[in-house]
């Protein structure tokens, strides 16, 4: 009784340095487990270890479906190249750097245990990464390329980390058992997150009741979560190609009533999860102290020190040069082509941005804290205190130095939100608008439709006013006119409908991304409920 109380009180204070982060400009991350490593070195406080397998369940699972869920598709594919060399390049090259950098310092560390290290602390977490970047805006192809890479680095440094956890513990590893465990693990899983996402939507498209239904959304990503593991494959990519390809279809074949309220259930529940998870990365702080003497905790700090260097250089290292690279080529494809635009290539503001938004989260602890331990009557893992501490130092460090500067820094570089998002928002309402006049087009003298037609034309003037950025106050119907859109569903639905088939349209085309389409896609939802109440039977 007295941990759940406790758990009660860190959501509590987490949710209280939430609202202080908002009001000060500062990611809530960094606050919350800057305050749980602070609540650690309290003597009364209990001992809370978190389970890896558990963590990874619990905490990543969700999370990475919400935010994969979310991630815009067309934009990806736009920016595949730079998704592609942060999550594999960036994470092979600070793999490489810290390994290097351990060995140097613990000459008796094997190379294996190195590598292991260097898997642990290389992927910027997703969680970390998704709740700093919403609060501070920056350029949208800057937040597609770092969430994108945010959904994908996991994955690849986990692969490597299992490889080198096997070697560790085994002695040795060929290079023939890498390349098909590889091509096996990457291949399974998206077959495996691709098949999954049928199946599951399919049984939910059965479900009528609300209650039931995100219930049963929850159960469904924890079961891919769990699938996936257990047929030893990688849970993060299965999610990863699950929440993408589930979100392709889900627009049609969930009713508004069920997503709105599962919409705003998700947000609640991931908002919870992350501020369990990043105060207990804080509190594991704990555990690890009581272990290590002070000497050699005075060791363990300056080899920390060394690695959390050697993680935010080897990143700094890729992005600068990767970005630089990117706009040579940029810069010789246009002179070739007689100077005209050949696309879009980081600056150097974005690209120094990019190479300091690398929080360690929740993955980074949960998998050192996987280490055998040799509790179980099998091999321990060598050197696991240490690489624990390092693991711990990392993430808390580029949260709480990363996390808190990184809104000074895009503010010192003049990095503001380009309002892409915005526009395309804009052009979406007005076509859907348009698409509704259209659908009313053949019901001259009803009365109803004219109604309908009136309002949407007034909403419509207000809509194209402001994609021509000359914005409008809003015009607000009467009460009598609100009355009278009583009756006749069939109108309604149909132009609903109409509004509906219009936005998927714009998506498939590729004319909006998937932040506009959302946002679009919550109003004619919020539409629909709100005509549901006027015309029962819609």
């Amino acid at each position: 009784m007295r941990v759940f109380e406790f758990v009660i009180a860190l959501l509590l204070i987490g949710a209280g340095l939430t609202l202080l982060s908002r009001r000060i400009g500062a990611p809530y991350p960094a606050l919350v487990a800057l305050a749980g490593a602070a609540l650690a070195l309290i003597p009364i406080t209990p001992t809370l270890v978190l389970d890896p397998d558990l963590a990874l369940t619990l905490f990543v699972a969700p999370v990475l479906l919400d935010a994969a869920f979310d991630a815009s598709q067309r934009d990806l594919r736009a920016n595949w190249r730079a998704v592609v060399s942060l999550a594999i390049g960036a994470v092979v090259l600070t793999i490489v750097g810290v390994a290097l950098v351990a060995r140097w310092l613990v000459p008796e560390m094997s190379w294996a245990v190195a590598i292991a290290l260097g898997a642990i602390v290389a992927p910027p977490d997703a969680a970390a990464a998704t709740a700093v970047l919403k609060q501070l805006r920056p350029p949208q192809r800057l937040m597609v390329i770092l969430e994108g890479e945010s959904l994908f680095n996991d994955a690849s440094a986990l692969l490597i980390y299992r490889l080198a956890l096997g070697a560790a513990t085994a002695g040795t590893l060929s290079a023939g058992q890498v390349a098909p465990a590889l091509l096996l693990t990457v291949v399974g899983s998206a077959v495996l997150g691709w098949v999954l996402s049928r199946v599951i939507l399919k049984l939910m498209g059965r479900v009528q009741d609300v209650m039931i239904g995100i219930v049963f959304q929850f159960c469904g990503a924890f079961a891919v979560w769990i699938i996936a593991e257990t047929l030893h494959l990688s849970g993060i990519l299965t999610m990863v190609v699950f929440a993408m390809s589930a979100s392709n279809i889900a627009a049609e074949m969930t009713p508004s009533r069920m997503r709105i309220p599962s919409y705003a259930v998700w947000e609640f529940a991931v908002f919870v999860l992350n501020v369990l998870a990043f105060i207990l990365v804080g509190f594991q702080l704990k555990g690890i102290v009581a272990r290590i003497e002070t000497r050699t905790l005075i060791q363990y700090m300056g080899f920390a020190a060394a690695v959390c260097v050697a993680t935010i250089v080897s990143r700094f290292l890729w992005i600068s040069g990767a970005a630089a690279v990117g706009r040579l080529r940029a810069r010789r494809k246009r002179q070739g082509a007689g100077g005209r635009p050949v696309g879009e290539n980081l600056s150097w503001r974005s690209a120094v941005v990019a190479g300091w938004c690398g929080m360690r989260g929740i993955v980074t602890l949960a998998a050192a804290l996987g280490l055998p331990t040799g509790s179980d009557g099998g091999q321990a893992f060598p050197h696991r205190d240490l690489v624990l501490f390092t693991a711990f130092a990392v993430v808390l460090v580029t949260l709480v130095v990363q996390g808190l500067t990184l809104r000074p820094l895009m503010n010192a570089l003049h990095l503001e939100a380009d309002r892409t998002v915005e526009r395309e928002v804009c052009l979406a309402r007005v076509e859907t608008l348009r698409a509704a006049l259209s659908a009313l087009a053949a019901d001259q003298g009803d009365a109803m439709a004219d109604l309908l037609r009136r309002r949407h034309e007034v909403m419509l003037q207000r809509a194209e006013a402001r994609l021509a950025g000359n914005d409008q106050p809003d015009t607000a119907l009467s009460e009598s006119g609100a009355r009278k859109l009583e009756g006749d569903a069939a109108i309604i639905k149909r132009v609903t409908t109409a509004e509906r088939q219009r936005l998927l349209a714009l998506r498939a085309a590729g004319t909006i991304g998937d932040a506009a389409f959302q946002q679009i896609e919550q109003e004619l939802d919020l539409e629909a409920l709100d005509l549901q109440q006027l015309a029962p039977g819609v």
